[in-house]
């Protein structure tokens, strides 16, 4: 018997249309942080505070950040064309990819200058040190507020929103450094502080340049169970064996699902399609599935089966 194909995208463009409402959060929140880093770039060369120039190396790689997701998303909203038949959704993953590139490559050079200024301490005001970075954890932590509303349905939106409250947290680490300098007078607390926020970023940057590696390479969604979605069809009464079973990305917000489902009878298989699109759905968040059912008819061997996928 021939093998039955069903294709289906539920809600093609719903959940990867970025509404209005983040454009505009988009360019405010890039307009106060590029305004923020040149505020605190210009005090930490004046002053001589490392911390400074760390943070605002820090600000700076979030507003490129927040410009490539930006980016992505609008390209991701482009429809698909002939040739790029999923259109170019994929583009959220190089923008990922490139702001780990971009991240990495500033905290060697923050942590390179940081190791030598451990060592040769300068005298940094602390004073300057606390206003300028109480002036980041208003616009951070402002900034952070503008993607709160969409931090529960948007995994895109959600990591803009943690990215600018993990800044608004590191500024008030700085300013805790500029209150330890005037107790203190100890100089070296700001390279040590340096190297603190290094080791932070590090830290979301080497999440950020596996989970984006994944996606990249097809890698099974971090929000998605693979078992539990496996689990569910073969559960289902009229499915005898599920093979060929892949479960990708097609962005970052985008599960994408395809497989094989061996059936007792045909009878009644779009109805059982219906269910299966939308509990995958409702359950694992999967938006584009799509379904080979078969017999199994021993005479049609399933290619798949051969190659024991």
């Amino acid at each position: 018997m021939p093998h039955h194909h069903h294709h289906s995208d539920h809600h093609p463009h719903h959940h990867h249309h970025l509404p209005a409402r983040f454009d505009r959060a988009f360019a405010i929140g890039i307009g106060l942080n590029i305004g923020f880093v040149i505020v605190e770039l210009t005090a930490g060369v004046l002053v001589g505070s490392l911390a400074l120039v760390a943070d605002a190396g820090h600000n700076l790689s979030d507003v490129l950040g927040l410009l490539m997701a930006w980016g992505a998303t609008l390209l991701a909203r482009r429809p698909s064309t002939t040739r790029r038949t999923y259109g170019m959704r994929r583009a959220t993953i190089l923008a990922a990819l490139a702001n780990a590139a971009l991240l990495f490559i500033a905290i060697g050079g923050i942590a390179w200058e940081a190791g030598q200024r451990l060592f040769a301490p300068a005298e940094v005001p602390g004073m300057t040190l606390i206003a300028v970075a109480g002036v980041g954890v208003a616009i951070n932590a402002f900034t952070a507020w503008l993607f709160a509303r969409g931090r529960a349905n948007d995994l895109n939106i959600r990591g803009a929103f943690l990215h600018m409250a993990a800044d608004a947290v590191i500024s008030l680490g700085v300013i805790l450094a500029g209150a330890l300098i005037l107790l203190t007078g100890w100089a070296w607390i700001d390279p040590l502080l340096s190297l603190v926020i290094v080791a932070v970023i590090a830290w979301g940057a080497w999440d950020l340049a596996r989970e984006s590696i994944d996606l990249a390479l097809d890698a099974v969604p971090a929000t998605v169970d693979p078992l539990a979605v496996r689990a569910y069809l073969t559960d289902l009464p009229s499915v005898r064996e599920v093979h060929d079973l892949h479960i990708w990305a097609l962005s970052t917000t985008e599960p994408a699902l395809t497989t094989h489902l061996v059936l007792a009878t045909l009878e009644g298989c779009d109805a059982l399609l219906a269910q299966v699109r939308a509990e995958l759905h409702q359950r694992f968040g999967i938006e584009h599935v799509t379904v080979q059912l078969e017999q199994g008819d021993p005479r049609y061997p399933c290619g798949a089966c051969q190659e024991g996928l």
